[in-house]
């Protein structure tokens, strides 16, 4: 997706992501609440956007509901313009497997995969050969192509961390989702993860983001949207 120029001349930045009137409730009745109430926003090409809140504020929820792992009860996500609540089971799980990368905060990496098995399988569920140069070379900025072979159990927390954000961004897809990426992690490990989500969108301009309750964290970000009990309080 290129940029288009505006009135005078400068580039104007595609709106990769937009939001419309999210809402997504659970139990019922006394029992009910409202995780995302009524949320509206967008998010540029390219553009590295921090979501914080505090436990219980929404901002998990969010996160999968723009990942299509979750269905909202009302309202409309657009990525690349396509309205992706409008596809049925079968074609989301094509879209979010070829236009989103998922980092969780525990990793989800396959136990009996080794670590470029883990990378590549996005690529092998789609049936797509894996470009073998964009392999080597993210393997390189993992810090990672010295342990290709080794198992997950193999890896300490920080390593498989590193392994999740390559296989999000195996197919270069259009958004980057990181849920608490650092949540699991060491001071030392913390600052190395954020080092290669600031390297992936300044390296591959690539449009992150990233779930995190942390303020100093968040920082690191373009932009800063925040959450209370499930609306967009500030938008910085």
């Amino acid at each position: 997706m290129s940029d288009i120029k505006g009135k005078k001349g400068k580039k104007k930045k595609m709106e990769i992501l937009k939001v419309e009137h999210l809402v997504k409730k659970y139990g019922q009745g006394e029992n009910e609440v409202v995780a995302v109430n009524d949320m509206s926003f967008s998010v540029e090409q390219g553009e590295f956007v921090a979501i914080v809140g505090s436990s219980g504020s929404g901002k998990s929820t969010l996160l999968h509901l723009l990942g299509g792992v979750d269905r909202p009860d009302s309202g409309k996500v657009y990525i690349k313009g396509e309205d992706i609540y409008k596809l049925n089971t079968e074609k989301l799980a094509i879209f979010r497997r070829r236009n989103i990368g998922l980092v969780y905060q525990f990793y989800n990496l396959i136990p009996t995969l080794d670590v470029e098995e883990n990378i590549t399988l996005p690529c092998e569920l789609d049936g797509k050969k894996v470009e073998r140069e964009r392999l080597d070379k993210l393997l390189n900025e993992l810090g990672m192509e010295k342990r290709t072979k080794h198992l997950p159990n193999q890896l300490s927390g920080g390593q498989q961390q590193r392994v999740s954000i390559g296989r999000a961004l195996i197919t270069n897809p259009a958004i980057v989702l990181a849920d608490e990426p650092t949540g699991n992690l060491d001071t030392k490990a913390s600052e190395e993860i954020l080092e290669l989500l600031k390297m992936s969108h300044q390296t591959y301009k690539q449009t992150i983001i990233m779930i995190t309750h942390n303020m100093e964290i968040a920082k690191c970000a373009d932009r800063i949207l925040h959450i209370e009990d499930g609306k967009l309080v500030e938008l910085d």
